[in-house]
């Protein structure tokens, strides 16, 4: 994982390079804070892949000589079904759709999402799948 986050971490260094001088060429506001951002974000990525990578060691996908049946066997937990999704995508368009039309309906969109994003992260605590 040290060759994606490095990457990452190039990217970082160039979109961050990249802001300044557009800025001092355009002296345009809204362009310069997205490339800033997208800075940040390069940033928190590599961050979280590089701190991830020292726990987990190295990969057969990191190495030259690794052959294809070490990549093979169980690559971690997902979930088999889940509605929840569905339910914070309908939140979140709710809450969307309040912001455009009206705050009333903002509030229901709101609601809708708060009990949807509750589901989902206990979603695993209860019923069929509990752990």
């Amino acid at each position: 994982m040290k060759i994606e986050g490095m990457l990452f971490a190039c990217g970082t260094v160039f979109y961050a390079v990249v802001a300044v001088i557009y800025f001092l060429l355009s002296r345009e506001p809204v362009g310069t804070t997205a490339l800033a951002l997208t800075a940040g974000l390069a940033f928190l990525v590599g961050f979280y892949v590089l701190f991830t990578g020292r726990r987990v060691g190295e990969r057969p996908e990191d190495r030259i000589d690794a052959e294809i049946e070490e990549g093979a066997g169980e690559l971690g937990f997902f979930s088999p079904h889940s509605w929840w999704p569905l339910y914070v995508a309908v939140g979140a368009a709710v809450t969307t759709l309040g912001l455009t039309f009206g705050f009333w309906l903002s509030y229901i969109g709101v609601t809708i999402l708060g009990l949807s994003i509750i589901g989902l992260v206990f979603e695993y605590y209860r019923g069929e799948h509990a752990h």
